[in-house]
């Protein structure tokens, strides 16, 4: 096989739904045409010929709503030979976003169309053998998607959704209209590459590699092939295929007019892969070669690895399990749910998805949800999670809304599950299939069923298709209905968020109630909780500004509340703050703030989670990204910097954590050892006032075995103290430290000012050392403020009385010692706290 990378030469072209009021010269350039890179949109052409402002500044959203309704051309020259004999020519396409019509024009002028597509999610392929050769351009013709899905709606009639726009009526990357941490901007394009494949008698269609690894460490890689034939004489000849995995080589045949065969491979004492933290992640190539009359026709090449994965989901005296299980070993499950690292997809990289995992790693994470609004990533992303140990959860991507289950759809959501599945095989990282986001929920408790009437909405999918297709074609891998979902589909019997049973998600913590109501449940397996934030200051002041370009510092304003996409978000972030913290009225104070109580609900939520194994098996928050910089539940910002929240997420799943937590009406140390060694050690617990006064102390040995949680009582002396505005509770084991206070910070007798700090510059930055005379909640300093470049080594710092913490600050600017040192860069909580009540003089 030969093959032409359809990379250059494009010109995009605005066909129709141009405004009346669109400046002169750029609906003069969408006329006449401007040069677009593929794979790319509609709007990265615009950008890169500066012809539209950054989507993602101030309120350059709103501006560019136009081009949703816009259809578009993408055009370039063909000159392609006829084919050559029993010669096959096929365009091919990884990827069109989203509703196209593909024609060839010839030197005459005539068009000829090829073909039609209505699906991101999918590939396409046409053959133009007999096209090829007299056509002289190649044309994609891009339908508004908006209308489109407008026009599928009217037809099959509406079903309930999240959002306004009809997303469930087109395959196209849900969030692309919006949602509520992302902008609505509608892309079109060709978002993956397009080529021209020239080849003879078949080609290797499809490799599906079903890897498994056996009780006594044997590998197995049952190598399922499928060949496309030409069509044309010889293309029914004798294949011969020959698979390589590790050392061992197996040959096999697929006999004339057959389009499939299979290859068992089996690699005794197989290196076995594990998730980080639970061993190595080796990786073995496998390949494949296909031959006929020893022409090769195509190969194929993937790195494996041999691991085995399940789902336990027995009953038990608390409700249904939902255990993760690789390689034999139940693992908790330490995640964050992923969306597109970039609205404008085609601007990820591998580099840039490297960096954001290895966030995940920093944050002690061992999975990735790739939620259901977003899109299947890119092969990158996954080879990516192989290497690291990263587990990967995947939704099929329904979210949030009622499908149709009719026609185009129906056939268009099977074949692009059908063809993810086969490519998503290979890697070892994947480990369960999900059926989609919140559809199940949303159809019991958001009062769809009155609206929907006798409509269909999405049940076949989650109940029938997706798991044959996965039975079928990944029979390795396990299958769970939707997140939230308890077994069985019964919602009579069992409610689908029922935190007893299955996957739970938790949002009335942050839309309704306090996030100590975390504690309320013990989920056995919670998919979804979380708690929004500002992004950081830096990334504020490149992208949230006025008319002057000056950063916005009102969080009312329409810019900010642009940035805002939440209902009633900064209203809930007050709300939120007002018991903990109080609600700040400097702006800089209230970002500070904002993102603390950020941190410390996600925290609460994970320490209470990760206490309760095995009885919670996983805990995977809302959301590790953003994909353009907004006030959202993210731990990393649109720009790629660690909010708060990072810093929480790293200390809260730390492999060893002492967290101090309620159990039957007292207090105990929850000794938490996802480690493969014993813990064992003198726990030294001391309760002291906040001025460091020790007022009593004890000594416990404890001994908790390997991925495993001690709880360790309190004796009343230390566990009950004697004034719950000044004292707290320290403890401590090992390098492992946890403080925990009685009362909110609004109620303790803090010092707002107990800290002392000097800076001194080092090798590659700078060395900050910050000294308590009273206790100094979450200790942080606000890097980014000096320098957007710069980065600190840890945050959220707890200093007990006549403790110190150094900080490492990496960065190539000079930086001024005393800002430094000082507000608003050197923060705790102390200094935010806003007292609406006085409890009298402060310790």
């Amino acid at each position: 096989m030969t093959h032409t990378d359809l990379v250059d030469g494009w010109r995009l072209t605005a066909t129709a739904g141009t405004p009346d009021d669109l400046d002169d010269a750029l609906a003069a350039a969408l006329a006449a045409g401007v040069p677009a890179a593929v794979p790319g949109t509609s709007h990265t052409a615009l950008l890169d010929a500066g012809l539209i402002p950054d989507p993602y500044l101030d309120r350059n959203e709103e501006a560019l709503a136009w081009m949703r309704h816009v259809d578009w051309r993408y055009a370039r020259p063909l000159v392609e030979a006829a084919p050559d004999g029993d010669e096959r020519v096929d365009l091919a396409f990884d990827g069109i976003d989203t509703v196209a019509t593909i024609s060839l024009v010839g030197a005459d002028g005539a068009v000829h169309e090829v073909g039609r597509t209505a699906n991101q999610h999918r590939s396409f392929r046409f053959d133009v053998r007999d096209l090829v050769g007299s056509a002289v351009e190649l044309r994609v013709d891009l339908t508004s998607a908006l209308h489109h899905a407008q026009a599928l709606e009217a037809r099959l009639g509406h079903r309930p959704l999240a959002y306004p726009q009809p997303y469930n009526m087109v395959r196209k990357m849900a969030c692309s209209f919006g949602w509520d941490w992302g902008p609505d901007l509608q892309t079109a394009g060709l978002w993956r590459p397009a080529r021209v494949e020239r080849w003879r008698v078949a080609r290797l269609a499809q490799v599906r590699p079903l890897v498994t690894l056996a009780a006594d460490g044997t590998g197995r890689a049952e190598l399922h092939v499928t060949v496309e034939r030409s069509g044309l004489p010889g293309g029914d000849a004798p294949l011969a295929v020959r698979a390589r995995v590790a050392d061992v080589e197996v040959t096999g045949t697929i006999a004339p007019g057959h389009l499939e065969g299979t290859l068992v491979v089996e690699v005794p004492d197989a290196p076995v892969w594990w998730p980080v933290g639970h061993g190595a992640q080796p990786l073995v190539d496998a390949s494949i070669e296909l031959t006929s009359g020893g022409a090769v026709l195509g190969r194929w090449h993937r790195r494996i690895g041999f691991r085995d994965v399940a789902v336990d989901r027995r009953r038990d005296a608390h409700g249904t399990r939902f255990t993760l299980v690789v390689n034999g070993r139940e693992v908790f499950v330490r995640g964050a749910n992923w969306i597109p690292d970039d609205h404008l997809l085609t601007r990820i990289t591998r580099d840039r998805l490297a960096r954001r995992l290895d966030q995940a790693l920093g944050a002690h994470l061992n999975l990735v949800r790739v939620w259901g609004g977003g899109i299947y990533e890119s092969d990158d992303f996954y080879e990516l999670c192989d290497e690291r140990g990263l587990l990967v959860w995947q939704d099929f991507l329904l979210a949030c809304a009622a499908y149709p289950q009719e026609s185009p759809l129906l056939e268009e959501i099977e074949a692009e599950a059908r063809e993810n599945v086969v490519r998503l095989a290979p890697h070892p990282s994947l480990v369960i299939w999900n059926g989609g986001n919140e559809n199940v929920w949303g159809h019991e408790d958001w009062g769809w069923k009155d609206e929907l009437g006798d409509l269909t909405w999405g049940l076949r999918y989650a109940a029938e298709i997706f798991p044959a297709v996965v039975a079928e074609l990944d029979p390795t891998r396990p299958y769970s209905d939707n997140s939230p979902s308890s077994p069985g589909f019964a919602p009579d019997e069992v409610h689908p968020c029922d935190p007893d049973h299955g996957t739970h998600h938790q949002w009335e913590v942050w839309n309704r109630v306090d996030y100590t109501h975390y504690r309320d449940d013990v989920p056995r397996f919670c998919s979804e909780f979380g708690f929004q934030g500002p992004p950081t200051w830096a990334t504020l002041e490149r992208a949230v500004r006025d008319e002057r370009g000056v950063m916005v510092t009102d969080k009312h304003d329409p810019t900010f509340l642009l940035h805002q996409k939440a209902d009633d978000g900064n209203g809930k972030l007050d709300r939120g703050l007002a018991p903990h913290l109080g609600v700040p009225d400097d702006f800089a104070d209230w970002h500070w703030a904002t993102q603390l109580n950020q941190a410390r609900a996600v925290a609460f939520a994970t320490e209470h989670h990760r206490s309760w194994w095995p009885r919670t098996a996983g805990s995977i928050v809302w959301q590790l990204n953003d994909c353009w910089p907004v006030t959202s539940w993210a731990a990393v910002d649109g720009d790629e910097r660690p909010k708060p929240l990072w810093w929480a997420l790293r200390h809260a799943n730390a492999p060893r954590l002492l967290t101090v937590q309620p159990r039957d009406d007292r207090l105990v140390v929850a000794v938490v050892n996802d480690t493969g060694e014993p813990w064992t050690g003198r726990l030294d617990v001391e309760r002291e006032s906040l001025t460091g006064d020790e007022r009593a102390r004890v000594a416990l040995e404890v001994a908790v075995q390997p991925r495993s949680v001690g709880l360790v009582p309190l004796p009343d002396d230390v566990a009950v103290p004697d004034d719950d505005t000044s004292e707290a509770l320290v403890v401590r084991l090992d390098d492992q430290r946890a403080v925990h206070v009685w009362r909110e910070d609004v109620d303790l007798r803090l010092d707002p000012s107990p800290l002392t700090a000097s800076a001194a510059p080092v090798a590659g930055g700078y060395e900050v050392t910050v000294r308590a005379r009273s206790l100094a909640r979450d200790v942080t300093l606000l890097v980014d403020r000096l320098d957007p470049a710069a980065t600190v080594d840890d945050a959220l710092i707890d200093l007990v009385a006549g403790t110190s913490v150094t900080f490492r600050v990496r960065t190539d600017a000079t930086l001024d010692l005393d800002a430094l040192t000082s507000r608003p860069v050197l923060r705790s909580a102390n200094d935010v706290v806003v007292v609406t009540a006085p409890i009298g003089s402060r310790a």
